[in-house]
């Protein structure tokens, strides 16, 4: 055997045992209803996933050993409510930035929102037990039940221009965030804020911000989907664009939690910045279920406590097993589910990231709710959650 040929045999060993190859595609293989539903036909339901185990050297030092299936970073799938993450972490260091300025500001100081016209958009919020609308209480909304419009506050507070500059700056620059979810909306120019005092004066004003720069369409396979969409109440017979539509590649997604669980794990510039009350106030939130939260009080048959988590748990509701943590962040519209989590199992120390996305439109028609969300693809996700778990605590 020559020397050249088993440096090729060792340098293919050393591949395959640093990367882990195999465990998500023997999990697809496997004879399980809830996967073989969606296998069947694993072109059209457009599936990624990215897998990354924690592991952890005698002196602590992490490293990520990965597993993907189908992962194309050129490959567009709608990310949904998992917008919702960069810009829940981006609205605490906007607010710590304004307090470095000198501004005696923080994530409870109260605010009220107004249009253009001067006209209220919001000024007080029944969920919060005083009553005030805070950034912190819209961030645990919208991880809590993926609130709309705690997102669309926080997007405005921030600005279109201060969301994108600040995620290229962090390295993801296959993530663009366009818009609101409202439909209608002013994506460009911004409502007004003042932040007031408990005695009603004005702390700091935001006036309406406008949108320096367009962002580019995407460029990318897979912008035209499906054979029509609804618009207005009509059948449209050509495939929906969603060259415009706010967009975040897998392992960008991927990488915007592994910056919170582990920013220690990223260079300064990579990281947020953030204080570490703020690390540790998302990291709680994420990690919470609606049973677990008083203020705001979801304690009912809308909300389970599975609501916002797919993995493992979304097709069973009830309570879910304390001992395992999730912290993640789920996105469901236009047929598409995403779930991007961090995944901890307390009874065996055992912890990795799980980053899945899965299209389940089979008329091929999109706006038009009738999408199989519940009959597959959270089964789908649920499962494959499951049996991660199982094959990577053997």
């Amino acid at each position: 055997m020559s020397k050249i040929y088993l440096l090729f045999i060792l340098f293919v060993l050393f591949i395959k045992c640093d990367s882990n190859p195999g465990i998500i595609e023997s999990i697809l293989n496997k004879d399980i209803s809830e996967i073989r539903k969606v296998m069947i036909n694993k072109k059209k339901h457009e599936i990624q996933i990215l897998l990354s185990q924690v592991k952890r050297d005698k002196s602590g030092n992490i490293s990520f050993i990965e597993d993907s299936y189908q992962l194309d970073e050129n490959k567009y799938f709608y990310p949904a409510s998992t917008a919702k993450l960069p810009i829940a972490i981006l609205a605490l260091q906007k607010i710590k930035s304004l307090r470095d300025q000198g501004i005696p500001i923080n994530a409870d100081t109260p605010f009220l929102i107004k249009n253009k016209n001067g006209e209220t958009i919001i000024d007080k919020d029944s969920t919060n037990i005083n009553g005030d609308v805070t950034i912190n209480h819209l961030i645990k909304k919208i991880f809590l039940v993926s609130d709309n419009d705690a997102y669309n506050y926080l997007f405005d507070f921030l600005g279109r221009d201060y969301i994108n500059n600040e995620l290229i700056k962090r390295g993801l620059k296959k993530t663009q965030i366009h818009h609101k979810f409202l439909l209608g909306a002013d994506n460009v120019n911004t409502w007004e804020y003042t932040f007031i005092d408990e005695n009603q004066n004005k702390i700091f004003h935001q006036s309406s911000m406008s949108s320096k720069y367009t962002l580019e369409p995407h460029k990318l396979n897979g912008v035209l989907k499906g054979k029509g969409y609804i618009s207005s109440g009509k059948l449209i017979n050509e495939p929906m664009k969603f060259d415009k539509k706010n967009r975040i590649s897998i392992r960008d997604l991927q990488g915007i939690l592994k910056r919170i669980i582990f920013p220690e794990e990223f260079n300064k510039k990579e990281r947020f910045e953030l204080e570490d009350t703020d690390y540790k106030f998302l990291r709680y939130w994420m990690s919470r279920t609606t049973l677990e939260s008083n203020y705001p009080n979801y304690k009912d048959q809308e909300y389970w406590d599975s609501y916002c988590k797919f993995f493992i748990y979304g097709d069973k509701k009830g309570a879910m097993t304390p001992e395992i943590r999730i912290y993640n962040k789920v996105g469901f519209a236009y047929g598409t589910l995403t779930d991007v989590a961090y995944i901890k199992d307390n009874n065996t120390g055992l912890d990795f990231f799980l980053t899945a996305t899965v299209l389940v439109n089979g008329n091929q028609i999109f706006n038009d709710n009738n999408y199989e969300f519940e009959e597959l693809g959270i089964p789908f996700l649920a499962s494959l959650g499951r049996e991660i778990l199982i094959e990577l605590n053997k």
